[in-house]
């Protein structure tokens, strides 16, 4: 059943125990979401342009995933994470071409492993934490509270594309 209340989080300090709860509560409604879905499903193209179900489920992950590097790592993802990730960063005609024939198991099995380790570093922080800013090269700032308010964003923002691809396969059958 999933909660409908942010609240703190028990091994956490304060704020980073809110956006656990935002993290959990975002992911637990995606999962409802996609529960259930065939192969079929997961690869199906509305049109020749689209992103599918997969792809869209991989790039989540992605996302989370880089911002591990960028937040607790401090750093960019290298050439070998860079060419692993590629489709699901990228999206598009790369991600048409080779995200495809997973089973649900597999996409949620990588969301899995990557929130695990986010939960576990998470732990390790203090709410300060949230706010240690950096800049890009362009000058702008940026803080790694932003960074995992990113995290969710990405996902609901996704996780609406898969609404409407679910509603694109309902008109199939």
């Amino acid at each position: 059943m999933i909660d409908y209340r942010i609240k703190h989080m028990k091994g956490y300090d304060e704020k980073i125990g809110n956006l656990v709860s935002m993290l959990e509560h975002a992911r637990s409604v995606t999962l409802k979401d996609v529960a259930g879905l065939t192969q079929k499903e997961l690869d199906f193209l509305p049109d020749e342009n689209s992103n599918s179900i997969g792809a869209l489920l991989k790039h989540i992950a992605f996302v989370e995933y880089v911002h591990q590097i960028i937040t607790f790592e401090n750093r960019d993802l290298n050439e070998k994470e860079l060419s692993k990730w590629a489709a699901a960063y990228e999206l598009g005609e790369k991600a048409r071409n080779e995200i495809n024939n997973h089973p649900l198991e597999f996409y949620l099995e990588e969301l899995s492993a990557i929130r695990e380790k986010t939960l576990k570093l998470l732990t390790s922080k203090q709410d300060s934490w949230l706010y240690q800013e950096g800049k890009w090269s362009n000058g702008l700032a940026f803080n790694n509270y932003w960074f995992w308010y990113h995290v969710m964003e990405d996902e609901i923002s996704h996780r609406g594309q898969i609404r409407v691809i679910k509603r694109q396969l309902a008109t199939q059958r």
